[in-house]
């Protein structure tokens, strides 16, 4: 509509921009009742509206970052459940080369069997450890964890050989230089030599525990403050674009007051105009 088409008096047109700019003013309080956010765009405060999208961003990107420390986490995890578990069965073999010391010769092949059987177990359990393509209980496995958004700041765990073999267990045929337990003259005291493998082996796995153990609580304390740091960006893009709901609630209500006003007001000024048709 052309804005000479219809001639509105001064006091009609004052009263219908004031309607117009109340129901402006209505319509983004009621957007920011509905999103419980001021600043919903940058036409409504640029600088903090690409401040709040920054922090956003930040806490994004290091929630990515937590899922991978949760990740290693459970990896390492999978490593010392791997380790315990060879542990028992190390203490199993253990006792095993034990009995063989006090036994026949007849039992102690049959000794030797079920020692062999347990070193081929630890095997296949450190090799079982693995979690999400990683094993920490191989000598190529390798960790990589990084903690901040940009990977600058990480940690490295590298794994070691849990095997039978990696942790210099011979079998009992092997033991003694091939000898074995079953040489007459040599067997005890290549029994004695498998015992004396078997802790050895207990004390590694020890040490590789207590460096687990030690990673494992660095990556915690970088998963429980990035979660920090998470909640402080979210909480800081918050401050800068929520709005005050108490407030908005009592402009809506002012609003609707001021729009019943308004209205009123330009009914008033139409009677004005209506009065030419006494003349008729």
């Amino acid at each position: 509509m052309a804005l000479n088409d219809v001639s509105l008096s001064a006091g009609m047109r004052t009263n219908l921009i004031n309607l117009q700019g109340t129901v402006s003013l209505l319509d983004r309080t009621q957007g920011r009742l509905a999103s419980g956010k001021k600043v919903n765009s940058p036409l409504d405060n640029p600088t903090n509206y690409f401040a709040a999208q920054a922090h956003l961003n930040r806490a994004s990107d290091l929630d990515s970052r937590k899922d991978g420390m949760n990740e290693a986490i459970q990896t390492v995890k999978a490593a010392t459940n791997g380790i315990e578990g060879v542990k028992t069965l190390i203490e199993s073999a253990r006792g095993i080369a034990q009995s063989a010391l006090s036994a026949s010769a007849t039992d102690r092949t049959t000794l030797a069997a079920q020692y062999d059987a347990i070193l081929t177990q630890i095997t296949n359990l450190a090799a079982d450890s693995g979690y999400k393509g990683i094993n920490l209980l191989a000598s190529s496995g390798q960790l990589d964890v990084k903690f901040n958004e940009d990977g600058s700041n990480s940690l490295t765990i590298g794994g070691f050989d849990a095997s039978a073999a990696g942790l210099t267990i011979s079998t009992s045929a092997t033991v003694g230089g091939g000898q074995g337990w079953a040489d007459v003259g040599a067997g005890t005291a290549n029994i004695t030599a498998s015992i004396t493998d078997l802790s050895e082996a207990l004390t590694t796995l020890r040490t590789q525990s207590q460096t687990l153990a030690s990673n494992l609580n660095i990556v915690n304390i970088r998963a429980d403050f990035t979660s920090s740091m998470i909640n402080t960006l979210v909480g800081g893009a918050d401050k800068l674009t929520a709005a005050d709901m108490n407030e908005e609630g009592a402009n809506m209500l002012m609003l609707q007051t001021r729009q019943s006003l308004s209205t009123t007001a330009l009914s008033l000024s139409a009677q004005a105009a209506q009065s030419v048709l006494r003349l008729f």
